[in-house]
């Protein structure tokens, strides 16, 4: 009988400890995985609002940059991390929703091996050239590609990034062709702009806002409705020259599939508190990004509605992974 009890005991204390962790969650620094280059859009942002997170939590949150083959590499690291919470990924919509479609040896499934947590911000997009080129607008860059068929480059962050599939987008919509240059993250694709290596190249205004602002490239054009408030003179690529396209991106986060619910559900009560501080929304909205904000389960629609976008997107453009 007492063998019994003390089994029982030992029983009840497993069984009491995941309970104890969560309760007592965090307690040590929670690690966030971006798979993109450091002071691309979406690592300008996680770090923003992390450290509001981290403010509000007690805890620090390290970011670790994991650029590389279209930010496959950084993405298996979350997708096969311990599901305890103290490692999550901040991702942009490519990896999510761009990249499964184009890849056939995919070693992770994005709805299968990730908790949603929340989607963060919508990131606006631009079309930026190099001070060397002439273009003003959208205009002239597609009045250029026509007098010089696959003669002008543009740049991107890699095969099936944002990058690449709003400039493939925007080509096949002007009927233009031009040439992708692949980079292995979005930084490093606008920096080339900047240096005059590559002509023209869209990018999400978080990472080139800076570079706009200190007239080291030139923005031509916005992928919004409307012009925006940061930058009232630059026409909207569809009023510059191409009626009615539009384009942006987003930056969410997501955990290892089997994370605990009650962890979810408090990464995202934490992630909306910080995106509703003003400062966090101040600095946000100063490098282009629009606030946004979701539960787990509007994320996880949200991502099986964009896979299927994409999905006859890059189909119907015969976009392949070069």
């Amino acid at each position: 009988m007492r063998l019994f009890r003390l089994l029982v005991l030992l029983l009840g204390l497993a069984g009491s400890a995941p309970a104890q962790a969560q309760a007592n969650y965090p307690d040590r620094p929670i690690k966030m995985i971006v798979p993109l280059a450091a002071a691309s859009a979406v690592d300008v942002a996680a770090r923003i609002v992390t450290q509001k997170m981290a403010d509000n939590m007690g805890q620090q949150f390290v970011i670790l940059n994991l650029p590389g083959a279209s930010g496959l590499i950084g993405a298996e690291q979350v997708a096969r991390a311990e599901p305890d919470g103290y490692t999550i990924g901040g991702f942009n919509d490519s990896i999510m929703t761009m990249v499964p479609n184009l890849q056939s040896n995919m070693r992770w499934d994005i709805l299968k091996d990730f908790e949603p947590i929340s989607l963060v911000a919508t990131v606006e997009w631009g079309l930026i050239a190099g001070n060397q080129t002439t273009y003003k607008t959208a205009a002239d860059l597609i009045a250029a590609a026509k007098a010089a068929p696959g003669k002008i480059d543009y740049s991107s962050g890699g095969p099936g990034s944002p990058q690449h599939l709003a400039m493939a987008m925007f080509a096949s919509s002007a009927g233009i062709a031009l040439t992708h240059v692949p980079y292995k993250g979005a930084t490093q694709a606008a920096t080339d702009v900047a240096a005059g290596q590559i002509p023209v190249g869209f990018q999400g205004l978080g990472t080139v806002a800076a570079l706009v602002r200190g007239g080291q490239v030139r923005l031509i054009g916005v992928t919004t409705e409307k012009r925006l408030p940061q930058f009232p003179d630059v026409p909207t690529v569809s009023e510059s020259g191409l009626p009615g396209f539009t384009f942006n991106s987003w930056f969410a986060m997501l955990a290892p599939a089997g994370t605990p619910k009650a962890i979810i559900a408090r990464l995202n009560a934490e992630a909306l508190k910080a995106i509703s501080d003003p400062d966090v929304r101040r600095k946000l909205e100063e490098l282009g990004f629009a606030i946004r904000g979701s539960s787990p389960d509007e994320l996880g629609a949200m991502t099986r509605e964009q896979l299927a976008k994409y999905a006859r997107v890059i189909r119907e453009m015969g976009i392949v992974n070069e």
